[in-house]
Parts: C-alpha cells; structure tokens; sequence
C-alpha cells in the first residue's frame, strides 16, 4: 500500500450536499473509493449519489465507522469542519476549501494540535492525494495516474497534473500523489510526508513539486541530507518571479534572497537531490533513477 490511505480507507464527505461536494463524490466513488458517509447540518437522512448523509460528522464515525474526511464546505464553515472532524475521532482530514482567512485557520491548528495531537490534516487549499488504482480523496484527475513506484509531494495542483500525466506516459507510475496545499499555513508539510515515504516498501524514490514562498523545501533539504535514504528529484517553479510578488498561491511569494526558487533549488542539490530547472525534465531525471 502508499501513504495515509489504501483502497480499504471508510472516507466521509463534508459538505457532501452542495455543488462541488456532489459533483467530486460521484467522481470518486466511480474511481472506487470507499465512501460511507457525509455529512450536511440539516441534510440528516438523505442520500448523495447512494452514500447516507448525516447532520452531523460524528453520527457518521458512529454509525459507518468514517476513518478520513474530506472538508468541502465554504471557507467560513471550515475551521469549524476541521475541528468537528478532529473531534469525532478522524484520523486523515483532507480540506480543499480555499481562501480560508489565516488567522481562522491557525486557530482550528492551534485547537486541535492541542487536544487532538495525532489528527493529520493536508491542506487548506490542497487537490487532495491519491493512491493510484486504489483511491482518491480530493479533486484530481483520477484518469493521469498509474500504480508504480514514485511518490509525489505538490505544492502545486496543476503542476502535479502535468507532471503525474507526463510520468505515467513514460511508464512510470505512482505509489501516492499528495498536494499539501497552498496556503502559507498547512498540516502535513514536505518533511512530514517524506519521513511516511521513507517508510513505505512501495515508494522508491520520490517527486518534489514546490513552488517560493515558505521554507518547506529547504526544511526537505536539510531532511535529505541527514535521514532520508531513496532517490529524490525535485522541481522548484518560479525561477523568474519577482521578490515581494504573490505566484499563484497564497503561500507563494518570496521576499529578497529568502524563499526563492533558486535558493531552494540550491538547497536540495547540496543535500543531494537531482533538482531540475523545468517540469519536463522530471521525467527524464526520474528514467536516469530506474535505469
């Protein structure tokens, strides 16, 4: 199996009546994952797509045993969703809401690292992750994936398409795909999800996709260089962006000489990472790994 989930995972969907909540259940059940429940204040009692929905998350750990959940409410519902989930006793909280005020958000963290320290959250503002041909919690594309053997931490949705998509095509398959969302304040961090990836049987050696911003990849680095012992390739995107300036990303803006592309870059190839300068040479990077 990969990382966090394998195809036996009970997920529960948050938020599971509305628009985008509907629409991405139905994706990922034709994918094959394990729904059981979701959860809608007010929408006890009915079904979405054949999966029970509950007023509230901790009726669904009760009665259908929810093991991970997938926030998907409005951002001013979320922190509160996080903190339901944490307290109803689920152990992976996925949250892809965006444009969640920070201040909002490192208050659910504070609340829930403080009396539920072994929850695991990925996100806010995150694709989700996927374990190719077993199941998906999130909003990507199920069809680019493929089983194998590299595992994938994102900080970028799109560039995580591109490259799974590219990697797959090559022949190369997936063990676990992770977007870690975003935001400038998030749950799993690279190094967290690397310490899980150099424990898993499955994964051989592993994509990074960061972006500036933050201090992720150079924390990823010093990892590298100290305990981490499988191939790693690393793509940092935003080697022309301007200091000061938002990329994309909440979370992605550097100020002046800190959190660039560049000194990230620079950082993983000194711990020993093959740190490419465009995606498309991640395949590549990765078919001299296998060779």
């Amino acid at each position: 199996m990969g990382i966090l989930v394998d195809r036996e995972t009970k997920v529960a969907v948050q938020g599971i009546t509305g628009k985008e909540g509907s629409y991405h259940t139905r994706l990922m059940l034709q994918y094959g994952t394990n729904i059981v429940a979701g959860c809608s204040p007010g929408k006890g009692g009915q079904e979405v797509h054949g999966v029970p929905v509950y007023d509230t998350l901790e009726e669904g750990v009760r009665h259908e045993k929810a093991e991970a959940s997938l926030v998907m409410v409005p951002p001013r519902f979320a922190p509160d969703a996080l903190y339901e989930a944490a307290e109803a006793g689920i152990k992976l909280i996925v949250c892809i809401t965006e444009g969640i005020p920070l201040l909002d958000t490192m208050f659910a963290f504070q609340r829930i690292k403080a009396r539920y320290p072994d929850t695991k959250i990925i996100g806010p503002n995150s694709p989700g992750l996927i374990a190719p041909g077993k199941t998906l919690l999130g909003i990507m594309p199920g069809n680019i994936f493929k089983g194998g053997k590299v595992g994938i931490i994102s900080r970028s949705g799109t560039l995580t398409y591109q490259i799974a998509y590219e990697l797959s095509h090559a022949g190369i398959g997936q063990s676990t795909v992770v977007g870690v969302g975003g935001d400038p304040l998030i749950g799993m961090r690279f190094i967290d999800l690397m310490k899980l990836f150099n424990q898993d049987p499955e994964t051989q050696a592993l994509c990074i996709i960061g972006e500036i911003g933050g201090r992720d990849e150079e924390e990823a680095a010093d990892y590298l260089g100290t305990d981490f012992n499988k191939p790693l390739v690393a793509y940092v995107a935003g080697q022309t962006a301007p200091p000061g300036r938002k990329m994309g990303h909440a979370g992605a803006i550097a100020s002046a000489g800190e959190g660039t592309a560049e000194s990230k870059s620079t950082a993983l190839k000194k711990a020993g990472a093959v740190a490419v300068e465009t995606s498309y040479q991640v395949v590549e990077a990765l078919l001299d790994v296998f060779k």
